[in-house]
């Protein structure tokens, strides 16, 4: 597989998105919320690292995109199809999206919200998993799902391919 994302990009992104994005999983699956602030990181590890790892015109090409899912966001936000925490995760993510790798990241993102939902679902149903995470909301939420577990896992798959693809 032949990724349009470079090795340079992906070294230098995946160790600071990692942990915002296990933040934003747990944070989700405990209160079914993405924080601003996480939402706020995640959009400065790109502002701050991308000047490193991207050269400027790409730099600012990817900054668009922020803009533009931002704008998509808010539409689908206002139809009530998403919520408005995870268009703003979405939207901070683009960036990290290299332009070339649009349709091979919609198709990770649907694999991975597939089986985000079964294991979500699956673990659901598993009493000692229940006992070992009290209050977690989104247990209880019937049809609502956390989708920030798989935005942040496609992110971080992502990535962690552009790595694997250069070996």
């Amino acid at each position: 597989m032949t990724l349009a994302l470079s090795l340079t990009e992906a070294l230098w992104f995946l160790p600071f998105v990692v942990p915002i994005c296990i933040y934003v999983a747990w944070s989700d699956l405990r209160d079914m919320r993405i924080p601003n602030v996480s939402v706020l990181a995640l959009a400065g590890v790109f502002l701050v690292v991308g000047l490193i790892a991207l050269p400027f015109e790409v730099y600012y090409m990817r900054l668009l995109q922020l803009v533009i899912i931002l704008l998509a966001g808010f539409l689908v936000t206002s139809l009530g199809l998403v919520g408005a925490g995870d268009a703003k995760f979405a939207a901070a993510m683009a960036p990290f999206i290299a332009p070339g790798d649009y349709l091979m990241f919609l198709t990770l993102f649907a694999a991975v919200l597939i089986g985000a939902w079964i294991t979500h679902r699956g673990a659901g149903m598993v009493p000692a998993v229940r006992r070992a995470t009290p209050g977690w909301t989104s247990w209880d939420r019937g049809k609502l799902f956390p989708m920030g577990v798989a935005l942040a896992g496609a992110l971080i798959v992502y990535l962690a391919l552009g790595i694997l693809s250069a070996s």
